[in-house]
């Protein structure tokens, strides 16, 4: 597994102060996407739609609206 870059602009970019405390999206090598965030499982696992389901091993990570936003025009079509 590895990252083969990153989607949007770096956190830098969208004035973090430092990159070491910023959300971050990345693509993978097999196509799937990696996500820095911050871990709200706690929180927010209660709340999950009844339809949504989340394996021990998974965790709901939070990323700020504006990360994904700049990221959208990255995101591949297909």
């Amino acid at each position: 597994m590895s990252i083969v870059r990153r989607i949007g602009v770096s956190p830098r970019e969208r004035g973090c102060a430092s990159a070491h405390t910023c959300p971050d999206i990345f693509e993978l090598a097999d196509g799937d996407f990696a996500i820095i965030g911050t871990d709200r499982t706690a929180v927010l696992d209660p709340t999950l739609p009844e339809d949504a389901g989340r394996a021990n091993y998974e965790r709901i990570v939070v990323i700020s609206r504006e990360t994904l936003i700049r990221a959208k025009p990255y995101i591949p079509e297909k």
